[in-house]
């Protein structure tokens, strides 16, 4: 039987104000409060509870596909929509027992940054947090991490070996050479031609022959299904996987945005669980995820990247690699004719500035307070999690017993570098303009970093900071430069002004 994998990624940028932990209005999202209410109303609840027919038990789509989701996703799922987020619990502990213990969902890198644009320590801190964020929702150890956006070079493949991950998912564009055995010369792959129905090894840089097992899916399929409306037809999308499968292929995989199954499409849940609920199953597919996949046909391929046209990374977004999330490279979503995004440049660079800053703090007023800052930052996520752990981590952590304004103070600190972290959730360059709600997100979690940096005493360089914003420009003269849109709506006291209708209107 052929194997038939649908791996559907689930994110939302965070979106909570970061001075009161809520979700502001978001007037776009209307009639619903804000984005995530409104996605949840089109897609999430949907596919945990797809109705296919009168005769027919209600479908929990997340049973029968491979996922992930952004764990700021399910922290706001958990809160406010727990029904649904229950549902997706449920059917990772049923795809296991279904799977021979292998369950559908997967990690996520935890603020959807670009990874390889990280510097090291914080390439580190997404993963840890993205994997104990998991355990902490799922109660099992991940067998793989979403890349934000997939993006990846050697040292985020090298991370994700490490920490004994089994595989990850890439787009086709991603593979760069292949070989059999390692005594046979290395073949070239042109850009999007690697064979999809097979798996490949991806050995670790350092020679120790650890290595990952790597999945590229299917290209055509995944344009079919996110632009080109294969949605419209349950019997249509599976004519196309067995397309794919014809010649004897041992696997058919697919990943797209999960949004796509239903705030894209509409009606795109639906057609998603009659596919895989009854006609794939019909057409002689076996319905799997990738860990069950591997018991039974492990790499025979060995595997190198593509790394971009500047050696930074590749990804399925970019057609620069990862340009998207540092320059002007051409590729944007939606804008006026005429619109650039050059503002790209100098937004990281000033955000950039501002983390190494905040590290350069961390660092010399964190090691008198614990016996390791950077370990007790990868490990601050227990107490994001689970507020009743942070006497037992501070206890873990400490250097010495802490007085009350010592420990006030060390909480603080640990709070920056979270904001420090969410500073570089990619869609705050994703999109057209630097005046948008997304780009200004990520700002205002700039703004609570100079707000508890100033809270703490610290000569916070935020004439610098500025300099190097005002750099950035709206397409909007309007909406001015990126000093003026932080000043108006990224601090503690513009914050409220985030959905002002001269920006989202």
């Amino acid at each position: 039987m052929t194997a038939l994998i649908i791996h559907g990624h689930f994110y939302q940028p965070p979106r909570e104000n970061p001075w009161t932990g809520e979700v502001d209005v978001e007037p776009t999202a209307a009639p619903y409060h804000d984005w995530n209410e409104r996605i949840h109303s089109e897609c999430y609840g949907p596919n945990a509870f797809a109705h296919i027919g009168s005769d027919t038990a209600v479908v929990n789509n997340y049973r029968n596909i491979s996922f992930n989701f952004g764990p700021t996703l399910l922290s706001w799922l958990a809160k406010h929509q727990r029904r649904t987020y229950d549902r997706i619990l449920t059917a990772d502990r049923e795809s296991a027992a279904i799977h021979s213990g292998h369950g559908n969902a997967i990690a996520q890198a935890y603020g959807h940054a670009i990874l390889p644009l990280c510097n090291q320590k914080d390439r580190l801190t997404q993963i840890r947090w993205g994997i104990e964020d998991f355990r902490f929702r799922f109660g099992r150890d991940p067998e793989s991490l979403w890349l934000s956006e997939t993006a990846c070079n050697d040292e985020t493949m090298s991370l994700l070996i490490e920490h004994d991950l089994r595989y990850v998912i890439l787009a086709p564009e991603q593979a760069g050479r292949i070989r059999k055995r390692s005594d046979e010369p290395w073949i070239t792959i042109n850009p999007g031609a690697i064979n999809t129905t097979q798996a490949y090894r991806y050995s670790h840089t350092d020679g120790s022959g650890r290595s990952i097992a790597v999945f590229f899916y299917h290209g055509g399929l995944a344009r079919s299904i996110a632009f080109e409306r294969a949605l419209t037809s349950s019997r249509g999308l599976v004519d196309r996987f067995i397309q794919v499968a014809q010649g004897g292929a041992e696997l058919v995989n697919v990943a797209t945005d999960g949004e796509t199954y239903g705030h894209h499409f509409k009606f795109g849940d639906l057609c998603l669980a009659h596919a895989v609920e009854i006609e794939a199953k019909e057409a002689g597919f076996w319905i799997t995820n990738y860990g069950e996949y591997l018991d039974h046909h492990p790499p025979e391929f060995e595997v190198e990247l593509s790394l971009g046209p500047l050696n930074e990374g590749s990804s399925w977004s970019c057609a620069h690699g990862v340009g998207r999330w540092i320059r002007d490279c051409g590729c944007h979503t939606g804008g006026e004719a005429g619109w650039n995004q050059q503002w790209r440049e100098p937004l990281r660079l000033a955000l950039n500035f501002l983390r190494d800053d905040a590290a350069k703090h961390f660092e010399d007023e964190g090691f008198g307070l614990f016996r390791d800052p950077w370990q007790a930052r990868n490990e601050y996520i227990k107490v994001l999690l689970d507020e009743n752990e942070w006497p037992t981590f501070l206890t873990q952590h400490q250097r010495r017993p802490l007085s009350d304004l010592e420990t006030e103070r060390a909480r603080m600190l640990l709070e920056i570098q979270t904001d420090s972290l969410l500073m570089f959730t990619s869609c705050g360059w994703f999109f057209s303009d630097l005046a948008g709600i997304e780009t200004i997100q990520i700002m205002r979690y700039a703004g609570r970093v100079i707000d508890l940096q100033t809270q703490l005493g610290f000569d916070t360089p935020t004439t610098k900071f500025l300099d190097l914003m005002s750099a950035a420009r709206s397409n909007d003269p309007a909406k001015g430069n990126g000093a003026e849109i932080f000043w108006q709506f990224a601090t503690s006291g513009g914050a409220n002004n985030m959905l002002s209708p001269s920006l989202v209107g």
